[in-house]
């Protein structure tokens, strides 16, 4: 069974991200898979800092994500866009996260997994082009990014309280990144 991690860049209370890769996750584990969500609120990191990180060491927030990543297969994750681009809370838990720790192999919590990414926002684009950016980030460091993606628009005016979409084209879109990822990852087993 592939295991997959599905969390947001936003560590915002309600935010329309997270909600996001909640209901791709619904998808992952309806077609299979064992799915761990989280909040990086949860994971405190301060900002990366070379001389923060030989004083003290990789911090313990950072290290228990860099071990979710490596203990899953696969990535769902969703962005918010910030000025065209990828949140800075996303890019600094993946910079702790990419640091090698004595004679780790390089990278270890990223190469070779595979992922999904996707982007909710108030915007007429959805945060999309933030994905381009996250995209390139993600094969740079060694992962397979999957085709499959989705940019939620207005996302402010999209969701039930319940949590799911109030269309259900766009229900069913976000519920297929997770099937997708999911049945990529059997593929591969």
């Amino acid at each position: 069974m592939p295991k997959i991690l599905a969390f947001s860049g936003s560590t915002r209370k309600e935010s329309y991200n997270q909600k996001l890769v909640k209901i791709a996750a619904q998808g992952a584990q309806q077609a299979g898979a064992e799915v761990t969500i989280i909040n990086l609120a949860t994971y405190p990191m301060p900002i990366f800092n070379q001389d923060l990180e030989t004083a003290e060491g990789m911090p313990k927030p950072a290290r228990a994500f860099k071990e979710l990543l490596i203990a899953h297969d696969g990535f769902l994750i969703a962005s918010p866009e910030y000025n065209s681009a990828f949140s800075p809370v996303l890019k600094n838990a993946i910079d702790w996260a990419s640091r090698r720790e004595a004679d780790e192999t390089p990278l270890l919590a990223f190469r070779g997994k595979i992922a999904v990414i996707m982007a909710a926002s108030p915007g007429a684009l959805g945060g999309m082009r933030g994905l381009v950016f996250l995209r390139m980030l993600l094969a740079n460091i060694g992962m397979v990014v999957l085709p499959e993606q989705f940019a939620l628009a207005h996302a402010d005016k999209s969701f039930h309280d319940d949590g799911h979409l109030l269309e259900d084209g766009k229900q069913d879109s976000a519920l297929k990144l997770g099937t997708s990822l999911a049945q990529y990852l059997q593929r591969l087993k």
